[in-house]
């Protein structure tokens, strides 16, 4: 939804910028930021003939982190899946001098649609909520197979070794913000819980999910995506400044997230979606289903259009990885760096940069969610070759994954 504009941009200079270099998009417009909250301060362009248009920005003054906030990262990539059968909004420009209205942006088309902000999708029949998701796992997987050479992307990242260097990443961010001090009462906010052993397990190369890289999207969520007004279908994808090249399981782990993290205490962790308990949602898919059509998908010799929710799982020939275990490997990491993103807001917290009570509660969580990305891993040991993380968070099922 569009609200009031707050922080307001000269709007006189950016239809004087359009005119010239976008005559499609008719002037004069009118501007208002979009009303929820997003890293890059976004923008609802209307046109004298009605059409809208968004422009996404990034945020003014100095920027404490050199990777977040990338709108040229997003144009790129939307620019370059257009060819495909990925669904995103339509590219219309990217501007890179910040003269014009103070900072880089880009403009894309308007997708009217539904946005799902609740993952467990209330109040819509369950073969409604069933479809919503199945094209929601589709979409991905077809991301997931776009070769990013034949769409200009092959420097877009690191081809390999995506894991191995979020591994080291998050050691690094880690260790720092453990050693940040409460201004107040001087005690840092100390390592997670089990830090050492799960930097250990996930360092260790022989455990890691065979090494691959595609396209990712980097938070890739219901809510993150534009669905047809009526239709279940994703019309498309959006927030995309995290993608890169990357490994597609955490891709998948993401969206796998509430039904991991349904099964922890709501009063002492975030994201905890109890919808997705056994039995307490009608209509959503378990997460074999959705592994298992995610997998079909992929497989390039499994067309789209005969790929659906009833698909048995997806048989597996010698030699290939198992799926279950890899996945399982992905979803332990993928809660540790929830409880490490947690850390970081109880650092902000300790300099008195975050404090409201949502950051207060940002920052209890990353405990609970450490030690439940403990038993994640020890779950994924003890499978050896078949995994058994997923059993207990299947919304409907006792499925593993």
């Amino acid at each position: 939804m569009a609200g009031r504009v707050r922080q307001p941009i000269n709007v006189r200079t950016l239809e004087a910028w359009i005119a010239k270099a976008v005559p499609e998009i008719e002037v004069p417009l009118d501007v208002k930021q979009f009303g929820f909250g997003q890293s890059n301060p976004t923008y609802q362009l209307t046109s004298p003939d009605g059409r809208r248009y968004v422009l996404r920005k990034k945020p003014p003054g100095a920027l404490v982190s050199k990777t977040a906030h990338k709108v040229e990262r997003e144009y790129r990539i939307i620019a370059a899946l257009a060819a495909t059968d990925v669904p995103v909004p339509k590219a219309y420009c990217l501007c890179e001098d910040p003269g014009v209205i103070g900072t880089p942006f880009y403009i894309m088309s308007f997708l009217d649609g539904r946005i799902f902000e609740d993952p467990v999708i209330p109040n819509l029949l369950p073969d409604e909520r069933r479809a919503i998701w199945a094209d929601a796992i589709r979409v991905l997987a077809k991301l997931h197979r776009v070769d990013p050479r034949a769409v200009g992307l092959e420097a877009f990242g690191k081809a390999s070794g995506f894991y191995t260097r979020q591994v080291a990443t998050w050691r690094t961010i880690c260790d720092a913000q453990a050693s940040v001090r409460d201004v107040e009462t001087h005690e840092p906010v100390g390592p997670l819980p089990h830090f050492a052993d799960l930097i250990d397990f996930f360092a260790d190369e022989a455990q890691q999910p065979v090494d691959r890289g595609t396209l990712i999207h980097g938070d890739f969520k219901i809510d993150n995506l534009v669905f047809h007004k009526t239709e279940p279908r994703v019309i498309g994808i959006l927030d995309w400044e995290m993608s890169t090249i990357g490994h597609p399981l955490s891709d998948l782990s993401n969206l796998l997230t509430p039904y991991f993290t349904a099964r922890l205490d709501p009063s002492r962790s975030i994201s905890v979606h109890t919808g997705f308990r056994p039995r307490a949602t009608r209509g959503l898919p378990t997460p074999d289903e959705i592994s298992t059509l995610y997998f079909s998908v992929v497989d390039p010799r499994t067309p789209a259009s005969q790929s659906s929710l009833e698909l048995s799982l997806t048989r597996q020939t010698p030699g290939e990885p198992d799926r279950r275990r890899e996945l399982q490997w992905a979803q332990a990491f993928n809660i540790f760096r929830l409880a490490a993103i947690c850390q970081g807001i109880a650092a902000r917290h300790a300099g008195r940069q975050a404090s409201s009570e949502q950051a207060r509660r940002y920052a209890d969580s990353r405990a609970p969610l450490a030690e439940f990305a403990w038993e994640l891993v020890q779950s994924t040991r003890a499978a050896g070759g078949g995994g058994g993380g997923g059993d207990r968070g299947s919304g409907g099922s006792n499925s593993r994954l």
